[in-house]
């Protein structure tokens, strides 16, 4: 079987670094589905405005090296410990494919390039190819009670955010919000724990440098 994109994803992140790691993490964080000239037909939306969330499957395009390892290391533990990678969410996969769950926000029918579809709480970087589109249906994909693995022992961990007014500035008071959710989540591989190092993060065409101690991350330059 040979696919083809049917759209790409407008995202704040330039690049796969600060991304969250899973859908609905930053639950503001704002992105685009474009969809590419042969899919921008209206009927192919025709009642998704009756849908809440959509699934979204893609590429971890970012990931260019051929993954052929069994284990793989899940960041939530800390990126030490070995998992099946079939029992993970890891991006690197035999086929590089990635599945999100997005909430719609709105949906543009008189854009130019459109339809386009806004979306809240994507964990996709910018320019993601996006292969399928489906709807989220509560009946056959929600099962609250079901057990989830070492997610279950293993709480998301949420740092401080320390971002000083003047380069708060710098963004939008919704950009902020979002950044600051990001940045909560500890952008930084589970391995780095130097209280010195400034690390780099691009959102929104700026570059974010911030440092981490503990469990306060501080936001030292925008570039």
């Amino acid at each position: 079987m040979e696919i083809e994109p049917v759209a790409f994803f407008r995202s704040p992140f330039a690049t796969k670094f600060g991304i969250p790691k899973q859908s609905g993490l930053a639950d503001t964080l704002r992105g685009t589905i474009e969809f590419v000239p042969k899919y921008r037909n209206a009927d192919a939306l025709r009642g998704m405005e009756d849908f809440d969330y959509l699934w979204l499957v893609w590429e971890f395009s970012a990931n260019k090296h051929e993954a052929t390892s069994p284990v793989v290391r899940p960041p939530r533990l800390g990126g030490n410990t070995k998992m099946g990678v079939f029992a993970t969410r890891s991006p690197f996969r035999p086929n590089r494919l990635g599945l999100s769950s997005v909430r719609i926000d709105r949906i543009d029918y008189d854009a130019a390039d459109g339809p386009l579809i806004h979306v809240l709480g994507a964990d996709l970087m910018n320019g993601t190819p996006i292969y399928d589109i489906k709807p989220y249906v509560t009946y056959a994909d929600s099962h609250p009670d079901a057990r989830s693995g070492f997610v279950d022992t293993t709480a998301t961990r949420r740092l401080h955010v320390v971002f000083p007014d003047h380069l708060a500035k710098e963004f939008t008071a919704e950009e902020l919000a979002s950044l600051e959710k990001v940045l909560a989540l500890d952008p930084r591989p589970q391995y780095h724990d130097n209280p010195t190092k400034v690390y780099g993060m691009e959102f929104a065409n700026r570059d974010v440098r911030f440092r981490v101690d503990g469990d306060r991350l501080e936001v030292v330059e925008i570039k």
